[in-house]
Parts: structure tokens; sequence; C-alpha cells
């Protein structure tokens, strides 16, 4: 019984793992953004347009690094419309990123069908080499003998794709560009006022535009991610709302790299226990709904935004757009 639960806490942690990986990425791609004063609401536009990409390429270039190219190329795309019509054209950056998620939502299942003819779908990538498999780390196979504690080793930190690997790099990388370099201190001093940084010399437009730019590459990880590595290629709505999830993570995380990646795993553990729930006959409660399961991890983001971030505390000039005076 003892082996059981714990067996059902090592799956869960590894489910949890794998479901942070686009949650990580999204979060830290909103970082950027918001940090240098853009709101990151394109999120979900710009992962769904990379996960459409990279499931058209890999399926047509038998590659998935052929695959994450194209993917991230989309999102930078989608990244640099964005920014020429809110840093450039002082757009209203809420209604330009609605615009555009609604835009991807329905240009992307619309050219599946009109390529592909699969159902608003790219094809299946059946092949390994369309896909990011998991890897195994050394001695894995070694570990996996010994349950106590062999299998945190050989299910929860190996046995994952390459990406999830990168998002957990992605993690010290971003704190350390942001807190200890001279490109993350103007990111972060043009969110926080950009006319005195633009009275020190600092191009609002050009440390924005950069900012967005680098929101559209994680963007574009996550969205590949979704496709090629935890998918088989893309379908409909498949990013499923992770990007407002992300934004949401950031903001309980208060704008700070480990305390975003801390609301991530705390937001996919409540996905994957969900998920894990569902058709389980529980003592005194039965059998509980699978709409409920589904609306679970969304209703405690919503309780935890609202319990325990009282005093959020966003970069000063976020969503305001920057007119240099003459």
């Amino acid at each position: 019984m003892m082996l059981t639960y714990y067996t059902f806490i090592i799956l869960l942690l590894a489910a949890t793992v794998r479901v942070a990986t686009p949650l990580i990425l999204a979060s830290f791609a909103g970082l950027y953004s918001e940090r240098s004063g853009v709101v990151a609401l394109g999120l979900e536009g710009m992962m769904l347009g990379a996960a459409f990409g990279s499931g058209c390429a890999a399926a047509l270039y038998h590659s998935a690094w052929i695959g994450l190219m194209v993917g991230i190329l989309v999102s930078v795309f989608i990244a640099f419309i964005f920014s020429y019509v809110c840093v450039f054209k002082h757009g209203n950056q809420v209604v330009a990123a609605i615009a555009l998620n609604i835009c991807i939502s329905g240009l992307a299942p619309t050219l599946a069908l009109a390529w592909f003819n699969e159902g608003n779908q790219t094809p299946v990538l059946t092949e390994p080499n369309q896909r990011f498999l998991d890897i195994s780390l050394p001695f894995s196979y070694l570990f996996k003998k010994h349950p106590f504690p062999g299998l945190i080793y050989s299910d929860v930190i190996s046995g994952h794709s390459v990406i999830l690997y990168m998002a957990m790099v992605l993690v010290p990388v971003s704190a350390f560009i942001l807190y200890k370099t001279r490109f993350g201190l103007r990111i972060r001093a043009v969110g926080e006022n950009p006319h005195a940084a633009d009275t020190a010399g600092i191009s609002v437009k050009r440390i924005r535009t950069q900012a967005i730019m680098i929101s559209g590459i994680l963007s574009g990880v996550a969205g590949t991610y979704l496709a090629i590595a935890a998918g088989s290629g893309f379908i409909p709505d498949m990013t499923a709302g992770k990007g407002y999830l992300a934004l949401a993570a950031l903001i309980f995380g208060n704008w700070k790299p480990y305390r975003a990646l801390s609301a991530c795993l705390l937001f996919a553990f409540t996905d994957s226990l969900a998920t894990r729930l569902q058709g389980v006959d529980l003592p005194v409660v039965g059998v509980i709904p699978v709409q409920f399961i589904m609306a679970l991890p969304y209703v405690i983001t919503v309780l935890l935004l609202a319990g325990f971030v009282a005093r959020p505390e966003p970069p000063k000039s976020i969503g305001i757009p920057y007119i240099k005076e003459s």
C-alpha cells in the first residue's frame, strides 16, 4: 500500500513537471514583455501560432528541430506585428493582443483545413524524428530498480523532452539577465519609468521591441512543446487558455522569476491532480463531474489570485504607450 501511494505521488510529480513546461516558458515570455511595460495578453495567440507552424513544418519536413525553428519564426512574426502596433503606433495593448489571439485562433484551423484537409488539424506525427521524444538521463534505468528514492530520478528528473530541460535552464538564466546585466536593468528601467530611461539615453522603443521579440521566441518554444513534444501535431485551440494561465502565474508571482516558477508549478500540480481525479469514486463526495474537474485549475487560479495577491506590484508604466516628448 505504501509503495502504491509513493508511486502515485511520483507519477503526479512527473506529470506536474510536464504540464508546467509550457506555463514556465509562456510565463517568462510575459515576464520580459511586462517588465518592459508592455501587456502580455498576446501569449495565447503566439503559442497557438507557434503550435500550428511547428506542427506543419514537422509534418512536411519530418524534423522536430525544423518544426521548432518554424514555430519560433511564426511566434516572432506575431510578436513583431504586436510590437509595431503597440510600440511604434501607440495602439491599445489590450485590444491589439486580444485581436491577435482571436485572429490566430480562427486562422490556424482554417489554414490547416485548406492545406491538409484533415479536420482543421495538421497530420498526426507518427515518425520518431517528427517529435521531441523523452530523453533518459544516465543510469536512470538502474535507479528505476530502487523505488526509494530511485523513482524520483528516473521518472521526475529523467524521461522528459529536451524542451523541458530548456525551460528549467531558462529560469536561472532569466533571473541573471534581469537582475545582473545591463540589458536587464534597461528593461526594468523602461518598465518603471520610460521618461527617465529616455532622458538617460536609453531607446524605449528599441528595448520594448527587443523584450517583445524575446517574448515571441519563448512563446514559440512553448507552443512547439504543445504540438510536437507533449502532442502529436496541431489541433484547434490546443493551448486551452495556457497563455492566460501563464500570465496569471506571472501576476501571482509578482513579476519575479522564481515566484513565477513556483506559481507555474502550483497551477500545473492542480491540473495534473484534477486529471487523475476524473472518474474516481471518492469517499463521501463520490464521482466528481468531468466539467468541474476541467474547471478546477482555473477556479483555483482565481481563488489564489484573489486571496494571496492582495497588493500586486506591476511595473509602473505597464500598458501605457510611451510617446516621446518633443
